[in-house]
Parts: C-alpha cells; structure tokens; sequence
C-alpha cells in the first residue's frame, strides 16, 4: 500500500478540484433528469451499472473482491450509510434547488472532524482548522435560513433536512473506512461494498415508495445516466476511496466544500437556479474555511 501523507499535495488538490467540479456538476444533473426518471430509479440504475463496471474492472485488474479479510461488517455498514446517503440527495432533488442540496450535503466535513479524531488520534485537527470549519458551518445556517424564512420552492426545508441527513452519511461512510479494517483494503474494495449494497437497497426502495419504472429513454436521460455511472459513481468515487486511504480524511474533505461553487454555478447557467445573497456569502465564508482547514500548520 501507497505511504499516507500527512498534507495535501498538488495531486491531490488536482484530483479533488476535477471530482469537486463533476460533482456539482452532477447535482445539476440529476435534476435535470428528474422529469424523466424517478429519483430513487435514477439511482438505482447508477449504482447496478456502477457495481457490473467495478467487477469488469477488478476482474481485468486482477483485485480479489471476495476473499475474508475481516471487513464483512464495516464494509456493509459503510455500503448501508452510502445507500442512505443517496436515496436522501435523489429525494431531497425533488423538494430544493440542486445549488442549495449540495450546500447542506457537504455538511459532511463536519461530522467527519467531530467524530473521526475520537477514533483516529492522526485525524485531530489544529485551533486553526477548526475555526475555518466553524466559518463554513456558520455559512452554512446562514444560508439555511432561507428555508424557515422565505423558501423559494414548496417544500424546501424538507429538501434541505434530507440534504443534511445525505451529509451525516457520507460523513459517517469517511469515519467507518478510516476507523475500521476497510482502510487497509483496496479502493476497488472499498468503493464494491457501496456501490454492491446500494445496487441491491435502491431498487427495493424505489418500489416501495412506488416510483414507475420507464425504460424508455431519451438521448439526454441515456447520457445523464451514463455520466452519473461512469464518470460519477465509478470513476470518481473510485479515485476518492484511493484518496481516503493515501491523504487525511478531515482535510480531504473539507476541501470538498468546493463541490458547491461548481453547483451554484452550473444551477444558474443551466437551470436558472437563483443566485441569492445568502449563498453567495456562504461560498465566500467556506472558500475561506477550506483554506484555514487545509493549512499547514507546524
């Protein structure tokens, strides 16, 4: 295995500035996609496609999958809160803007601060680093505020709550892989047990809130689905749990508060999601935040 780092190099601020932007690409996305394809089917379909990628590829890659290795139940509870995760964010599309869902998901450096360095004594970060998590949080409510005040959209605090609740998942799926066994393991192990799991919850949950399966697709929903399987749940996530295991995973993820820039932006170019003053002043404190965070400190 690769040594881990104690600091963000200019790979890895590269790797992470390419998935941040596909990613808030991809909130874009998947809403665009929503009249066509039910959220949670949507999903499901990602994440079949996802895991039959990830086993073609292990296979021509030569990475067992299935040998013991002690990891059955953190990687099963690791795939349990990723399945979570996402039927929270497809659901939550329906009910806010996809600028405003990835502001509340990527709540998730929080919970990864709060809970990881009781686990992992590496992972304890600097009274400078907190403070630029706490000027993101604060971001954060303040751009929330819309939801209880004047919501732009019929059930937005319901988006934005589901949006929250993606991003304790995700935060605790980081925690689970950096805590348990699962961070000795390959990415491709890694990434199986998520994609495996949410290939076989997703599907039973959209039948069960009663989605219609359409197998009919126009040529857009054909290429939103395969940009979200491809480039989204394969590639990049493959690419994020190589990080996990090689980078620190509270400064890894902090630097993901850029992923709502991207959003914001591809919302207002391409959904003419309003661009509202809360917002703008929530990127500015979590720019700031991602550079305290991230700072090198002796």
């Amino acid at each position: 295995m690769s040594q881990r780092k104690d600091h963000l190099d200019g790979v890895a601020a590269g790797i992470l500035l390419a998935c941040c932007m596909f990613w808030g690409f991809q909130q874009v996305l998947v809403k665009a996609t929503l009249p066509e394809l039910p959220p949670i089917f949507q999903a499901a379909l990602r994440f079949v496609g996802a895991t039959a990628l990830l086993m073609f590829w292990c296979r021509w890659r030569g990475v067992s999958l299935f040998l013991r290795d002690g990891t059955l139940w953190p990687g099963l509870l690791a795939g349990a809160l990723f399945a979570g995760e996402f039927a929270c964010l497809y659901i939550g599309l329906q009910h806010t803007t996809a600028s405003r869902l990835t502001v509340f998901l990527y709540t998730s450096p929080f919970w990864v601060a709060l809970v990881l360095p009781l686990l992992v004594r590496a992972e304890r970060l600097r009274v400078v680093q907190w403070l630029g998590l706490l000027l993101a949080f604060i971001a954060l409510v303040f751009a929330m505020r819309e939801s209880f005040v004047a919501p732009t959209t019929e059930g937005q605090l319901l988006g934005d709550l589901l949006a929250l609740a993606a991003g304790l998942s995700w935060g605790l799926t980081t925690v689970t892989i950096r805590a348990s066994a699962l961070v000795r393991r390959s990415p491709e192990k890694l990434l199986f047990y998520q994609v495996a799991v949410s290939a076989v919850v997703l599907p039973l949950l959209s039948l069960v809130l009663g989605e219609t399966w359409s197998w009919q697709f126009s040529p857009f929903g054909i290429t939103s689905l395969l940009l979200q399987t491809v480039v989204g749940a394969f590639a990049s996530y493959l690419v994020w749990m190589w990080m996990l295991g090689r980078y620190p995973a509270t400064k890894i993820s902090a630097f993901a508060f850029l992923t709502p820039l991207f959003a914001l932006l591809f919302g207002a170019l391409w959904l003419g999601e309003p661009l509202t003053p809360s917002l703008l002043a929530a990127m500015a404190l979590v720019a700031v935040g991602i550079v305290l965070v991230n700072r090198m400190t002796a």
